[in-house]
């Protein structure tokens, strides 16, 4: 079955002045070259292909696509392929290679991505400058909120200190390692103070319940002494009734 689709265009401006096509949105597509190894992917084969199957040529004019604009749904649409179709040939038994082409297209049109902006970022903009509904000239313009994204994140440990370019002996580094030690050394403190505290109140629940207990045996101690007394005073008592009894019993005799 001959495959009708068609390669992607040509690079084309979308800016009304073309000296002003300088963003990445302004050009659209740029082509890959047919023996970029991107395209060296093993295509997910169809067994039984239809009019509407994506073919491995229309995989390959996806991925290439993908790899000039890095947006998924414009590089579906370069083919004329659904979303859906496609993430499901994307989810298919075999589509590894396909699946790996796919995620580094999207990297490569990231990469596009930045690099356009930092030529942005580096040339500016020539933009017209209008007075009074007229066209004076053109100035280059730079966009300052773009010029510090880039040296914040190539230029971190100068512009806008962050954790990839912290390191021991920067400023800011030694900073709140002091804060951490502080926080941790004080955090330790209040550790062995509850520790030792925990500590006090065991032992002394450990003396409280000694002295219960000696308390009890000191009482029962006590109560089982005056049972013994007690019973010492009634065998006396008997002893001493009986005694009475019998020098009664003699006397009558």
């Amino acid at each position: 079955m001959t495959d009708q689709s068609s390669p992607p265009q040509p690079p084309v401006s979308k800016r009304a002045i073309a000296r002003q096509g300088t963003s990445y949105m302004a050009f659209r597509h740029e082509p890959l070259d047919p023996d970029d190894p991107l395209l060296g992917f093993r295509p997910v084969a169809h067994k039984r292909p239809r009019r509407n199957s994506i073919t491995p040529a229309r995989q390959r004019a996806f991925i290439a696509s993908l790899a000039e604009c890095g947006i998924v749904t414009q590089a579906a649409r370069s083919i004329g392929a659904s979303m859906e179709a496609l993430y499901k040939l994307r989810n298919w038994p075999g589509a590894e290679e396909f699946r790996a082409a796919w995620d580094a297209a999207i990297d490569r049109g990231v990469a596009r991505l930045e690099d356009t902006a930092l030529s942005r970022a580096i040339e500016g903009e020539e933009r017209m400058v209008v007075s009074g509904g007229k066209v004076l000239g053109t100035e280059i313009r730079h966009n300052e909120a773009l010029v510090m994204f880039f040296l914040r994140n190539r230029r971190g440990e100068r512009y806008a200190p962050d954790w990839r370019a912290l390191r021991p002996g920067h400023p800011l580094y030694e900073k709140i390692k002091a804060e951490v030690l502080e926080a941790y050394e004080a955090e330790q403190e209040e550790d062995d103070e509850a520790s030792v505290e925990a500590l006090d109140a065991f032992f002394e629940g450990l003396r409280q319940k000694r002295l219960a207990n000696e308390a009890l045996e000191a009482e029962f101690v006590a109560e089982e002494a005056d049972k013994e007394r007690l019973r010492a005073e009634e065998i006396a008592r008997r002893e001493w009734v009986e005694g009475d009894e019998g020098e009664a019993g003699d006397d009558g005799a």
